[in-house]
């Protein structure tokens, strides 16, 4: 089956790309850190804490619930976490001082000229910004407010959190209008909207990885800035297109090493047949082998074709079939 596990593996590493290994992150990090320090607008981001001024106060009160220790359901934790569809809460973040600190750096890093490497394949004018020095920053907010609400939520997963690639990504209309269905390589995926003014760019939810409603819809979320979404990495999900003006979200995906160690996704043992056919939205050009039995192709989003292994033989729901026109690319 060679190529269509390749394909399963590098979808479930990353959706549309694998984040790089925390060796090679650390390799590329003192570089672009040195070249950008003489441009900073802001240092205090790149120090290893994160300033009181800057977490709304309603995420102040989520994590003294959780820390409480009651045992309870997550939307009865504290009346300011929303539990948006069963797996995937959100919550207010950052206040303004933040947003407007973060965004101006971010901008000051556009105008540095400095090379970026791009936190996926699909989008282009995304910025790790562990490279460009702000790793302590983002740690100290993942140890001190993400990690004790997701593991409250997401209690496997999240019973520890010992690394982290963080990035922001950016949509425009005319730039990136959105992101193909995938998961993450994450254990836990936070998501916070820094900006700016914007129509559509929601964000669409599907299954879990290799349950049988994988690739049936079940939420769209409306992103608002300052208010930051938390799920599993292995939470099916796509940016829907922007229809005008411009959104910048930080991401920051979440490992814990030990889970990850015994949990890996096996083609063999943890994928369940499909229970019917995928909900049109749910359905990933980059991945899905019956994506044109349902969808044209979109414009622009040729390359990965090859990598089509969705649903895994044997897996496919009633009625599958050879469905897919592209029979040069598909994994049949």
């Amino acid at each position: 089956m060679g190529q269509g596990l390749s394909g399963f593996l590098s979808y479930f590493g990353g959706g549309v790309s694998q984040a790089p290994s925390l060796d090679e992150d650390d390799k590329d990090i003192p570089e672009a850190s040195r070249r950008y320090k003489t441009f900073r607008k802001h240092p205090e981001l790149f120090d290893s804490r994160i300033l009181d001024s800057w977490v709304a106060p309603e995420l102040v009160e989520i994590v003294q619930a959780c820390k409480a220790g009651f045992n309870c359901e997550p939307r009865e934790i504290c009346p300011h976490l929303r539990e948006e569809v069963a797996g995937v809460y959100s919550f207010p973040c950052f206040t303004k001082e933040f947003i407007s600190c973060f965004n101006e750096e971010i901008a000051s890093f556009y105008a540095s000229g400095i090379p970026a490497r791009r936190p996926n394949s699909m989008n282009n004018y995304g910025v790790i910004v562990n490279e460009i020095g702000m790793r302590p920053m983002i740690t100290e907010f993942q140890q001190k407010y993400i990690w004790p609400v997701a593991k409250v939520l997401f209690p496997k997963q999240a019973s520890q959190f010992d690394d982290h690639h963080s990035f922001i990504v950016r949509y425009t209309a005319s730039e990136d209008l959105g992101l193909d269905m995938h998961t993450d390589d994450s254990d836990v995926t936070f998501n916070v909207c820094l900006g700016h003014e914007f129509t559509g760019a929601t964000l669409t939810f599907c299954g879990y990885m290799g349950a049988p409603d994988h690739r049936k819809a079940s939420h769209v979320y409306a992103h608002e800035v300052g208010r930051a979404v938390l799920h599993l990495g292995s939470r099916r999900h796509g940016a829907d297109d922007i229809a005008s003006g411009t959104r910048m979200n930080l991401i920051v995906w979440s490992h814990n090493k030990a889970w990850r160690r015994v949990h890996r996704l096996r083609l063999s043992d943890d994928y369940e047949k499909e229970e019917g056919p995928p909900d049109p939205v749910c359905l990933s050009y980059t991945h899905d082998r019956d994506y044109l039995a349902y969808k044209k192709k979109p414009v622009g989003r040729a390359a990965g074709r090859n990598r089509a292994w969705c649903p895994p033989p044997g897996m496919e729901y009633e009625g599958f079939g050879d469905k897919d026109d592209d029979k040069d690319d598909a994994i049949l």
